[in-house]
């Protein structure tokens, strides 16, 4: 097996799997510009650990759609557990059936919204959204909740307001509902 690919190799892969540049840069864990730079190199060839990885996608596409596609939004919320800029999980929840389902784009456990739970209840659910807020039994709780404009304590206004960000940790939440 040869050590290098090349642009064209690359162009053919991205347009299998059905990928932009921003998408395949976010699934090897890469920068946009550097899979432009690989893209218009028209003569060089392409070294480095993103060859091998390159003919394990080539073989297995069905890789790139456990760690990269979005499924279509079928419940009323759905939440992002982000770390850093990475999306580590996505939360579809349907509060009036009580359904939760989790898609995880790491295999990382311990940057899982659940961990090992890939089905986790929606009592499950509510205790992870009130673990991502300040505890309802602080001191001065009005205050905080008049400081977000927000007239009860309620796990999930509050990581809207709050994106759940924690001062010891670098995981936050976007709400799309």
């Amino acid at each position: 097996m040869e050590n290098y690919i090349t642009s064209e190799e690359l162009k053919r892969l991205r347009a299998k799997l059905g990928v932009t540049q921003v998408e395949f840069a976010e699934l090897i864990n890469s920068s946009k510009s550097t899979v432009e730079r690989w893209e218009r190199d028209k003569e060089g060839r392409i070294t480095g650990t993103i060859v091998p990885l390159v003919r394990i996608l080539e073989n297995r596409p069905f890789l790139a759609d456990i760690y990269l596609r979005v499924p279509p939004k079928e419940m009323p919320v759905r939440i992002w557990y982000m770390y850093k800029n990475k999306k580590c999980s996505l939360i579809d929840v349907d509060d009036a059936k009580q359904i939760v389902k989790v898609k995880n784009y790491t295999d990382d456990i311990m940057f899982r919204a659940f961990g090992i739970n890939e089905q986790p209840t929606y009592l499950e659910y509510l205790e992870f959204l009130e673990s991502r807020c300040f505890p309802k039994t602080r001191d001065k709780i009005k205050i905080i909740l008049d400081e977000l404009e927000l007239p009860f304590y309620d796990p999930f206004m509050i990581i809207k307001k709050t994106e759940g960000r924690m001062a010891e940790d670098d995981f936050w939440m976007i709400i799309e509902d």
